[in-house]
């Protein structure tokens, strides 16, 4: 289906940039340790650089685990159950993960973003919008999202014995 072909190049998306930001944070984080303890000269930018870039790794890796399913979840009381118990758990939980992701990130990351893009605040060191640095926390939560939609489908297609567009057994898509 057209959705599963989505759902992978946005997973394949999301890991490459997760890859890109990661390794920039790795070295911003070597050169100003390396500028601090051996050129005596602390850089300022590649400190602002590592913080910025370990938020959107955060929040985007959070998408992507998402995703893949790799999300935290402790299975001791669910994981016998059997049938409609297991369809209506499923939901519950992806409904959950859908609910925060929209009030918490979207809207409230929205509102974040907005005022802060008003204010026109800027980053100390890079002058930068840190309107730029908000981006990610409504983004991300758009991203969620659309799993966890993409998952309550597939639970019910699941439930009624048709094909569905992942695999959720053992966390595999």
């Amino acid at each position: 289906m057209k959705i599963g072909k989505y759902k992978n190049a946005v997973d394949n998306l999301l890991a490459l940039f997760c890859i890109i930001v990661m390794v920039m944070l790795v070295i911003c984080v070597v050169w100003q340790v390396f500028s601090r303890y051996v050129l005596q000269q602390p850089s300022t930018s590649t400190d602002e650089i590592a913080r910025f870039s370990m938020i959107w790794v955060g929040l985007l890796g959070a998408a992507y685990a998402t995703g893949k399913r790799r999300h935290l979840n402790i299975d001791l009381f669910t994981s016998e159950l059997t049938g409609i118990r297991k369809l209506f758990n499923q939901l519950f939980i992806d409904g959950a993960i859908f609910f925060f992701a929209a009030t918490v990130m979207v809207w409230g990351g929205m509102s974040l973003l907005l005022g802060v893009y008003e204010t026109g605040q800027l980053s100390p060191a890079l002058q930068m919008p840190m309107a730029y640095v908000y981006l990610v926390l409504p983004l991300s939560g758009v991203l969620i999202c659309w799993y966890s939609l993409l998952y309550m489908v597939d639970t019910v297609k699941s439930h009624l014995g048709e094909p569905v567009l992942t695999q959720t057994e053992g966390g595999k898509s």
